[in-house]
């Protein structure tokens, strides 16, 4: 059912199972799959990842780059009547929207599933957790420079509709200059990875693929938990045969000490989540990357 996108009532004929006892074993496997892999697979990056993501952008010319954030749609097909209205976008039909960071190598970071499908990428960042470590300074501390200037907020890649933020970083929609169309066209395809994800993740498991015929949005959330679990042990197997080598004169630096987890200050958490959503570092950072391309 997770690899083929079989219907549950398929296996009646051969196996001599019922549509309801396919969809219990089902459910007892995500289950089962997410207790024993979730804290492994479905991981915050640690401070040995981070050094490697940062090596990796830095091999592209993106320097403290971990990673690319975007948004898919699971189309659920037996939404109830009443959520309908809620999880219907601009395709006419009912969706589930998941938020994925996802890198090089196509390991997703961050999976942030459930949000309704009328809402946009804006609107999703709003709700997801992918700041929280940030804004609560629970995240490991990292230095980089681009262009001769010191920075110590990592970024993700994103497409144009995510906000001028110092942790994001867009393409240039109409560049003007040979050096900013040079930027875009780096930019555009480095970002291509979360995407690269998404397709590989579909085409792995269909289930995810397929519109989703449960009507329970638990359960199809831990379906989608179990399908990016062991699209990352797939990643982790294969990724030694592709990886590219890492340059040893690294400019970027992630300190190995985690902060130690404690209750944030209110006015503290203010002064990170504006660092966060300061625009002047944004083009700051950005121009520095246009050179640095």
């Amino acid at each position: 059912m997770m690899a083929y996108g079989s219907v549950a009532d398929a296996f009646d004929e051969y196996l001599r199972i019922a549509e309801t006892t396919a969809y219990s074993c089902l459910d007892h496997f995500v289950k089962a799959i997410i207790n024993c892999f979730g804290d492994e697979y479905l991981r915050r990056p640690i401070p040995e990842d981070l050094q490697r993501l940062l090596d990796i952008g830095e091999l592209h010319g993106f320097s403290g780059m971990i990673g690319s954030i975007d948004c898919m749609h699971w189309e659920w097909k037996n939404c109830p009547t009443a959520c309908k209205g809620q999880y219907t976008c601009g395709s006419g039909k009912p969706t589930i929207v998941l938020e994925a960071v996802a890198s090089q190598d196509l390991w997703i970071w961050h999976a942030f599933f459930g949000p309704p499908g009328a809402l946009n990428d804006i609107y999703i960042l709003d709700r997801s957790p992918v700041f929280d470590d940030i804004l609560n300074d629970r995240a490991p501390k990292v230095k980089y420079s681009v262009n001769g200037h010191q920075y110590k907020l990592a970024y993700y890649l994103t497409d144009g509709i995510y906000p001028k933020w110092s942790t994001f970083i867009q393409s240039i929609p109409l560049p003007q200059t040979p050096k900013d169309s040079l930027f875009a066209s780096h930019q555009e395809v480095v970002r291509k990875d979360v995407e690269r994800a998404f397709g590989v993740l579909q085409a792995r498991f269909a289930i995810v693929k397929n519109p989703a015929l449960l009507w329970d949005k638990v359960k199809i959330g831990n379906i989608m938990r179990a399908c990016i679990i062991l699209h990352n042990m797939i990643v982790e197997d294969e990724r030694d045969g592709y990886t590219q080598h890492i340059q040893s004169n690294r400019t970027s630096e992630v300190d190995s000490d985690l902060p130690t987890t404690r209750p944030s200050c209110v006015s503290s958490m203010m002064n990170i989540r504006l660092k966060v959503r300061d625009r002047e570092k944004h083009k700051q950072l950005q121009d520095d990357l246009v050179e640095n391309i």
